[in-house]
């Protein structure tokens, strides 16, 4: 019969091909319930207002058109429920696909078993499969990984969570029509009622009632559990001869039965006899067992419900009973634990002694992995339910009798875990020496034989040795029959090595040979080779396979993760004690095989993802445990900061000598010298390591050292900033400047004890430092901007965040997500145009009440101090989202009130036929413009408010990229200068395309003006008044409305030569350079000619008013020309054009009447 696994045998391949694919869905069921969305939870109030309206159940399927109607009655759920899509679309689709394929699981397995039914694969039914070795194996796997996906989704996915999620997905996907399993797929994974959390009362007849929502055919349920009852399918007892170790072996199987007998309940609830008949075979000495990769269930809890089941585990349950398995497997314990730290002493396991001693070295493994799998499951916290009475009964007396010690256990895992390592490792290097050593064994005995045989031939010159032509004849047979064994025939070798090791010893006796000394040590080496023939002959890979099975840790994958304190605390104890815990990970590596196997035997390629997988939660957690090393570092780094920034004076060039002691400081300089020394040795603990292999996965650890620095630098450093940048908004004068100062000496101290470890850990401490600090401030950049943007950047996308080095977040503190948000509403705060007065030529603001000084151009410098340059970047990019959002506010503001307010529409209309043309002087001008202010009197004060904003905002940017290019010009003047010189060539060649298209010109695949910009913006050499930050239609009567705008505001300023255009009533606060800049970046953003009309009605409202004054003959300048003057000087100025621009509008002699008032 052709082998079931072969490829030409359809019928095995294709439940081969379903049983890896059900392994590759479990796989990706956990890898995903690790990003569910928390906002499908609805666990806090906030989320349950904000997205209560549109996130729904399966209530939903009852009338869809009603939901739907709700949603499009309000425009602004609408905008969320957009929103919500573009943000949770993709995660949703990934969810989506993974229940899709739990589904289809069970519907290709359902199909398999009806072609085997219908004779589809010829000579094969279910019978004829379940008698196979291999298919038996298979059948059952596949029954069993079904009821573990579905358990899967229910202890790590909630029902709820799953119902919003499918009902969110089929609202929001375009495929939903053309998919006709959504129905099928819903009715699978609806709530069942059951939840995770401790302590949450179990839904009844769960989960049988979960596992029968699909059918499955009976007789093959059936089946399974019948062969799953009596088979041993793995042949596991073999690697377990002992009759006490019956249940570990068969613990496996035991597994699959416990999740198979759910889909045949009627034996859990009334067949006393077969339930009876599996606790007795399965469970006479164990109720906690492990179902899938360390999901552990406590049996006395999952039965309870049924009556058989119940009944049948009393015995087990009986205190006696756990009295007496507690005890034996203390007993055992304490005898092991002498055994294998015997065997782990220095020089114990040579080669001979393992040789001669196989047996007794696998039953002591066996003993110890026995122990240990019985006191991790059977003390587990997460198997008793402490709100149990009966359960908490029996776990503490389990802890009592077995004399539990999660730290003696703990240390009897990591010493046999090393004992199997030196083992394996010893077994494979004999294994692959093995042919070479029995051919060298076989060479030398034989020639000792050939020797001898020369000896008795009187020609070799031996003292005292006579001439034996049958001893010749003898010796030479005996050496040729040496020769003549054959290292493939096993067996017969070993018995005929055997024999001539008799002969040998018999020769010895009968012809007297013992006289001669030399010739008995001839002899008695020949028949020490033979026996190292035998001993090699011997080491079969067997052993190693035992070895395998019996060090199976895959139990504990989920428990192990309570040992780790004691794991951290015995590090930071003994740092070298991490070469012990390599074995230790490579023992818990070998549970990687049981989801891989299958994966691998049907070539498919969910192979990489799927071991991917579970090597990176291992390698996570090897992360996570030596993680204790860079946190007891770091502890040891802040003393040494202490130290030095405190304690330590710093030497002068130049000293008295007298004063050498005082400077020596001996017991401070001692206690950094001890510190630096602890810090070295961490160092030396994590680099004993070696490099090892955990899954498929190298770990270096010199990297994870590495990593581990990195996480910890991160952790601490955004919990400094976190906790360094808080404000009071009521505080008087504000915190602003002492808290950036004390986070500039914080960070110093992080800076310069970074920079005196690195040599001692040799690693590139400015590097790290550089890297690590950008991407904190980068990434709490990111999560302010997300408040801005629509389609929000999560965790898992962003270019920022890691998995293995992940820089932590925080509930926010008010309105701002981060720390980066709080800074910068700080600074518009204080600067605010409503209470503060900027003065340009100081580059300061000043109260306006109390014209005291609020803040100057330093606070950017200490900014640079404390977060450097990616903070100002960073601050900058924020800004920018403000003023996108406030230009947008504006426009909409704009909409609504000015082109819809039918009394601002006539006035506008009326003042702009009274202005045509432009070129010319409106007559009656005073009475005009002021008829037109008080009839758009109300639109204003919105109007003020948002270009006031806009300009602050712009002010604040001039300042950061003015620090950020002087900064940049001092620190790094080549780089600045290179980036000046490139920045122009750009733009020459870019003016050259336009006058002249066949020039060269960056095509739009190009990236070189984008990534450009990225260095011009972080060294400062860019114009923020240029940006053009939203895109805009036509609005009609834009230009005029500003024009407007403008002359409303200039009764409020008045005109002081020291200090220029100032706020005439700090009652009624307006701020100047605000003003104009607000003015100047609106304009901008639309076209050009907009700005040329402005312009032309600031000109004409100029010559207008001075016609009038030089009519009325009034002397003076009137206050609102000169308002109306500076604001076009000050518009060249800030742009930089010429003056002709303005000039073209304004005669220059009343530019020259004008310079003389001022």
């Amino acid at each position: 019969m052709v082998d079931f696994l072969a490829e030409n045998n359809h019928c095995g391949q294709a439940i081969l091909r379903i049983v890896s694919c059900g392994n590759a869905i479990i796989a990706e069921l956990l890898r995903l319930s690790e990003f569910v969305p928390g906002v499908f939870r609805l666990r806090n109030k906030a989320d349950q207002q904000k997205y209560g309206d549109i996130i729904f159940d399966f209530s939903y399927f009852k009338g869809p058109e009603l939901w739907e109607g709700k949603l499009e009655a309000k425009p602004d759920l609408q905008d969320l429920d957009d929103e919500f899509r573009e943000n949770n679309i993709e995660i949703l689709t990934r969810f989506y696909l993974a229940f899709q394929s739990v589904h289809k699981y069970i519907v290709d397995l359902n199909r398999y078993l009806d072609d085997l039914n219908e004779g589809i694969y010829i000579q094969q039914t279910i019978e004829t499969v379940l008698l196979n070795e291999d298919g038996k194996q298979l059948l059952c796997e596949a029954l069993y990984l079904y009821g573990v996906m579905l358990l899967v989704i229910d202890q790590k996915i909630e029902g709820e969570v799953r119902e919003r999620m499918l009902v969110s997905y089929y609202r929001y996907s375009a495929a939903r029509s053309a998919d006709s399993n959504m129905d099928d797929i819903c009715k699978l994974l609806r709530s069942t009622g059951y939840s995770s959390q401790p302590g949450a009362k179990r839904p009844a007849n769960y989960p049988e009632s979960y596992f029968s929502r699909v059918p499955i055919n009976e007789t093959f349920i059936s089946m399974v559990i019948g062969r799953l009852r009596s088979d041993d399918i793995y042949n596991q007892v073999s690697a377990y001869p002992l009759p006490e170790h019956r249940s570990v072996a068969l613990a496996p199987q035991a597994a699959m039965l416990y999740v198979a007998l759910y889909f045949d309940a009627s034996i859990l609830h009334t067949q006393q006899a077969k339930m009876r008949e599996i606790v007795d075979k399965y469970f006479p000495d164990n109720w906690v067992i492990s179902i899938y990769m360390g999901m552990c269930v406590n049996l006395a809890e999952a039965w309870e419900p049924y009556k058989a089941a119940k009944m049948a585990l009393n015995y087990t349950l009986d205190l006696s009973n756990v009295k007496e398995q507690a005890g034996r497997c203390a007993a055992v314990r304490e005898r092991v634990h002498t055994q294998v730290q015997q065997f782990l002493k220095e020089g114990c396991l040579r080669e001979e002694m393992v040789l001669d001693n196989i047996p007794k070295l696998l039953n002591c493994l066996r003993d110890c992995n026995v122990a240990i799998r019985w006191m991790m499951l059977h003390t587990a916290d997460s198997a008793y339910d402490p709100s149990n009475k009966r359960l908490r009964q029996i776990k503490d007396q389990v802890q009592t009798d077995s004399k539990y010690n999660p730290k003696i256990l703990f240390q009897l895992l990591l010493d046999i875990a090393q004992f199997e390592f030196i083992l394996k490792e010893m077994f494979k290097q004999m294994l692959s020496e093995k042919q070479t050593k029995w051919e060298s064994y076989k060479t030398e005995g034989s020639e000792r034989m050939t020797e001898l045989a020369d000896v008795f031939s009187g020609v070799k010159p031996l003292t005292r040795v006579e001439k034996n032509e049958n001893l010749q004849a003898w010796f030479r047979e005996i050496a040729k029959q040496i020769m003549s064994l054959n290292y493939d025939d096993s067996t017969a070798a070993g018995r005929k090595t055997v024999q001539l090791i008799q002969a040998l010893e018999e020769v010895q006796e009968f012809h007297q040979l013992e006289s001669n000394l030399q010739i008995c040590q001839f002899l008695a080496d020949t028949r020490k080779f033979l026996h190292q023939m035998i001993r090699t002959i011997n080491i079969k890979e067997e052993v190693l396979i035992t070895m395998q099975i019996v060090g199976d840790l895959s139990y504990a994958w989920q428990l192990i993760d309570s040992f780790t304190s004691i794991m951290q605390e015995s590090i930071r104890a003994n740092p070298s004690m991490v070469t012990k815990l390599r074995a230790t990970f490579l023992k818990l590596a070998s549970a990687l095989d049981m989801p891989l196997l299958r994966i691998n035997q049907a070539n498919s390629p969910d192979l990489l993802s799927v071991s991917q997988y579970y090597s990176g939660e291992l390698v996570s957690y090897v992360r996570k445990v030596l993680q204790i090393i860079p946190e007891s570092m770091f502890t040891s780094l802040l003393k040494i900061i202490k130290l030095q920034t405190h304690d330590i004076i710093e030497v002068p060039t130049r000293l008295d000598k007298d004063k050498l002691r005082d400077y020596a400081q001996l017991v401070p300089r001692y206690e950094v010298a001890k510190l630096t020394h602890a810090i070295s040795i961490f160092t030396e603990g994590i680099l004993m390591m070696k490099t090892t292999l955990v899954g498929i996965i190298k770990v270096d650890p010199k990297q994870l050292l590495e990593d581990g620095i990195r996480k910890e630098l991160v952790k601490r450093v955004a919990l400094a900033l976190h906790r360094g940048l808080i404000f009071n908004p009521r505080a008087k004068p504000s915190e602003l400047m002492p808290k950036l100062k004390d986070m500039a000496a914080t960070m110093d101290g992080f800076h310069r004890s970074f920079e005196y470890i690195q040599d001692y850990v040799n690693i590139y401490g400015l590097k790290i430092w550089q890297e690590e600090v950008s991407r904190i401030i980068n990434y709490n950049v990111e999560q302010e901007c997300n408040n801005f943007l629509r389609t929000k950047i999560q965790d898992w996308q962003s270019m920022y965040q890691s998995t293995h080095i992940p820089i932590p977040t925080f509930a926010p503190v008010d309105e701002s997500a981060t720390f980066i948000g709080r800074l910068c509403r700080e600074i518009l705060r204080i600067t605010d145009p409503k209470s503060a007065c900027y003065i340009d030529p100081l580059n300061t603001w000043y109260d306006l009440r109390t014209h005291q000084e609020v803040s100057n151009s330093r606070l950017f410098s200490e900014i640079q101090d404390t977060l450097g340059t990616f903070g100002l970047n960073g601050l900058d990019r924020l800004l920018c989202f403000m003023i996108v959002k406030e230009l947008q506010n504006f426009l909409s503001m704009f909409q609504k009130t000015v082109l819809r307010d039918k009394g601002v529409h006539d006035a506008l209309k009326s003042l702009t036929n009274a202005v045509n043309p432009l070129k010319g002087i409106v007559a009656n001008c005073v009475k005009v413009y002021s008829t037109a202010v008080t009839k758009t009197q109300r639109i204003w004060p919105a109007y003020l408010d948002a270009i006031m904003k806009v300009g602050q905002m712009q002010i604040l940017r001039r300042q950061i990229a003015n620090e950020l290019n002087y900064s940049c010009r001092f620190d790094s003047k080549h780089l600045a200068a290179a980036l000046e010189n490139l920045n122009e060539a750009i733009l020459a060649d870019i003016e050259a395309h336009y006058q002249d298209p066949s020039l060269p010109y960056p095509k739009e695949d190009n990236t070189l003006l984008y990534e450009i910009t990225a260095y011009l913006e972080a060294a400062g050499i860019h114009t923020p008044l240029n940006k053009i930050y939203i895109t805009t239609k036509r609005l009609p009567y834009f230009p005029i409305v500003n024009f407007l705008f403008l002359i409303s505001q200039l009764p409020k300023l008045q005109y002081s030569k020291s200090l220029g255009m100032v706020c005439r009533k700090p009652a009624d606060p307006i701020d100047w350079p605000p003003l104009v800049l607000g003015l100047l970046t609106l304009l901008k953003q639309f076209h050009s000619r907009y700005t040329e009309q402005f312009l032309a009605l600031i000109g004409q409202f100029v010559r207008s008013m001075m016609e009038q004054c030089t009519s009325q003959k009034v002397p003076e300048m009137p206050a609102d020309v000169v308002g109306a003057l500076l604001f076009l000087e000050d518009y060249v100025r800030y742009t930089k054009l010429p003056r002709r621009v303005v000039e073209a509008h304004v005669p220059s002699f009343i530019f020259d009447e004008f310079r003389t008032v001022m």
